[in-house]
């Protein structure tokens, strides 16, 4: 069940501790600290999975990178005794899935971060191999100053301050957010960050070891130093109590700690029988569920809410959309047909028919300026109107040369082949943002709970985009089905066995099935007419 667990730490120089070996443990890498000139190299750390920076808004580039963080916040601090980064510890209920424990995890540091702003940098950690399975927890490393666009400003003192109860009020934060996350996710299971005291809770004292001395014994199987140390102090506080005359006091409320711990025990069994009772139920729904689905047809899941998780769906649709910004990104540029054209025109065939045409051209011009030319005394002497007509002759001829040169260019393999290109370039990009628009439409019904697809009566046959997100939804369903409660799976299953396709008994229920998808609502009562036509006189035959 679901724990509740935050602690706050500070990482001081007074202690031995920086941060560039704080944040290059945590996030399992490589930091060299500038100031020391240390290599903190934790590269070969297991049980990270996963580590994240989380930046108030307007901080510089250079924050983004761990390293030029980390110490930048070491050479912010000038003191020798200078805390240089607190930590935040927050235990993540290992009923969430991989995902949601990260989300919750990077809200809860993008709200310490907005609050103070500082930098964080989140680190989850996987439970240990020899430790409890259950414990996922995540560290939360802040500077303790504030970044700005300029670098870092002044500290954070509002969370050293113990009278400002800011801690205090994170800690209630932290369990709120955790509880909604619960909550969002069909999780009965909530925590409480109040201590057993201010709930009324009385119990002993526990040892907590520590993460050295927990170590310690793992490795040698002795009793570590904190652990003889604590054992020698309670023995010594007994000792007290006796000669205080308090032993018999004591002693009772050893005897209600046994009947706790009965109860305890009592309880623990009956949370493992409900759990192995939930776990077994959620087994036989998605066994149900898995079956169930395999035998819905593609055109049910568009055209039905409720048979695929709606998380399944946004994934689908997510993915399919980053599928298609990539095949955008892939269209290669068009062909420049002017300078094809140019290059067709260049060649030594259709120069030196532009050049016979311009040899024309220019013989009609001269002619015709020697007409002008003349006085009347050459006119006389000279066709003069037979030379014009010429002229114009050859200027008509230029032209229709010059015509049949550009037209064989259009006409030619090189440009034809750029036309096409082109035309399917710009059908492809046509087909992309109808694709794109097609996804709006479909996350707009889905934010909406409406089906993915609005069935015209005309129309059997799914559009491709809408096939795209169907069959990437079937495939993600099983895994999101699995953080859902089992009651809701199987509700999905019951839905999804009531619309399975079934095979038609006969090739007429075959075609009547298909009739009612495939043809026009007129032409399938025509068809419905002539069937029951041919039946009749089928009837008068006999």
């Amino acid at each position: 069940m679901a724990i509740y667990h935050l602690s706050v730490k500070t990482i001081s120089r007074s202690a031995g501790r920086s941060a560039t070996a704080a944040a290059a443990y945590r996030a399992g890498v490589e930091i060299a600290d500038e100031r020391t000139g240390e290599v903190h190299d934790y590269r070969r750390k297991g049980g990270v999975e996963s580590a994240e920076l989380v930046l108030p808004a307007g901080a510089p580039e250079w924050a983004a990178d761990r390293a030029a963080l980390w110490n930048a916040a070491e050479q912010a601090e000038t003191r020798k005794n200078s805390t240089v980064a607190r930590e935040f510890e927050i235990a993540l209920p290992a009923e969430l899935s991989p995902d949601e424990r990260q989300r919750l995890a990077r809200d809860f540091a993008r709200e310490l971060v907005e609050r103070h702003g500082c930098a964080a940098d989140v680190a989850i950690h996987a439970p240990g191999k020899g430790g409890d399975h259950h414990n996922h927890h995540a560290h939360i490393l802040l500077t303790t100053r504030r970044l700005t666009p300029e670098g870092f400003s002044e500290k954070t003192r509002e969370l050293d301050e113990r009278k400002t109860k800011e801690i205090d009020g994170w800690r209630e934060r932290f369990a709120s957010l955790q509880n909604e996350r619960l909550r969002e996710n069909g999780i009965e299971a909530q925590v409480d960050h109040r201590s057993h005291a201010e709930r009324g809770i009385e119990t002993a004292p526990t040892l907590h070891l520590g993460p050295a001395a927990s170590g310690f014994e793992r490795r040698t199987g002795e009793p570590s130093r904190k652990r003889l140390d604590f054992e020698q102090e309670a023995s010594e506080r007994l000792a007290r109590a006796r000669e205080a005359g308090e032993l018999e006091r004591q002693g009772q409320a050893l005897d209600r700690s046994i009947l706790d711990l009965s109860a305890d025990l009592v309880a623990a069994k009956a949370d493992r029988d409900q759990q192995q009772a939930r776990e077994a139920s959620a087994a036989l729904a998605m066994a149900r569920y898995a079956r169930a689905l395999d035998r819905v047809t593609r055109e049910t899941l568009a055209t039905v809410p409720g048979l695929l998780p709606v998380q399944a769906v946004k994934q689908a649709l997510h993915q399919v959309g980053q599928e298609v910004q990539a095949e955008g990104r892939q269209i290669p540029p068009e062909f420049d047909l002017v300078e094809i054209r140019r290059q067709v025109l260049a060649q030594p065939a259709y120069q030196r028919r532009l050049q016979r045409a311009d040899s024309m051209e220019a013989q009609a011009q001269a002619t015709l300026a020697d007409v002008d030319s003349m006085g009347v005394l050459k006119r006389m002497v000279f066709d003069t109107q037979a030379m014009t007509a010429e002229a114009r002759r050859l200027q008509t001829a230029a032209q229709v040369e010059r015509d049949q040169v550009r037209e064989a260019a259009e006409q030619s393999s090189e440009l034809r082949a750029a036309r096409q290109s082109n035309q399917e370039l710009e059908q492809t990009r046509r087909r992309i943002v109808s694709i794109a628009d097609e996804l709006g439409e479909m996350q707009g019904r889905i934010t909406e709970g409406q089906p993915l697809w609005q069935r015209p009566r005309h129309l059997y046959r799914l559009p491709e985009t809408v096939t795209r997100v169907v069959d990437a939804a079937r495939s993600m369903a099983p895994a999101v089905a699995q953080a859902m409660p089992p009651a809701e799976v199987h509700r999905m299953a019951d839905r999804a066995a009531d619309v399975a396709w079934t095979a038609p008994a006969s090739q007429r229920e075959y075609e009547l099935a298909k009739s009612r998808f495939v043809l026009p609502a007129e032409e399938r009562q025509q068809q419905l007419e002539r069937e029951a036509k041919r039946e009749k006189s089928r009837g008068f035959s006999r």
